[in-house]
């Protein structure tokens, strides 16, 4: 018995009333043996910051996990390494602002979610310049603008 109990206390660690699983760095492959994923793992749970990759090795995603959930920030990428979003996840829902590229690395878009859901204001752009803002709730589009005047006139306490 009390071998058991010398195991259980080497493969885990007490946080309270809580049994809380040590974490191991986690390697997962394609099956040609390209790496496909790295990152932290608590017992089955990914935890803290991950990398994933395309099968031509170059890195997908990358941010942090709270047992197994998306938590904090994201980077996406395409498969020639170009920056194509940004943003929070909380419980693997997207919220707070987003960033969104083109090709050029030029930001096209800002927009804030709630829930995973567009809930606030979206701001868009063209060649490095404002040219809209759009607010929406509950992922509706509930006004446009094209001109910062009446943007500021119809949304004076309006912090962007």
């Amino acid at each position: 018995m009390i071998q058991k109990l010398c195991i259980l206390l080497v493969m885990f660690s007490f946080s309270g009333n809580q049994i809380i699983a040590q974490k191991e760095y986690h390697y997962e492959y394609y099956p040609n043996g390209v790496l496909k994923a790295e990152g932290w793992k608590s017992g089955e749970y990914k935890v803290d910051f991950w990398h994933f990759y395309y099968p031509n090795g170059k890195v997908s995603k990358e941010g942090h996990f709270r047992n197994n959930k998306k938590n904090g920030y994201w980077y996406f990428y395409s498969e020639n390494s170009k920056l194509l979003k940004e943003g929070h996840f909380v419980n693997d829902k997207a919220e707070k602002w987003w960033i969104i590229y083109d090709i050029a690395a030029q930001i096209t878009r800002k927009y804030q979610y709630k829930n995973n859901k567009k809930e606030g204001y979206c701001l868009l752009y063209k060649n490095n310049k404002l040219f809209k803002a759009e607010r929406y709730i509950n992922d509706k589009k509930t006004g446009e603008w094209t001109d910062i005047f009446s943007f500021k006139r119809d949304n004076p306490n309006a912090s962007l």
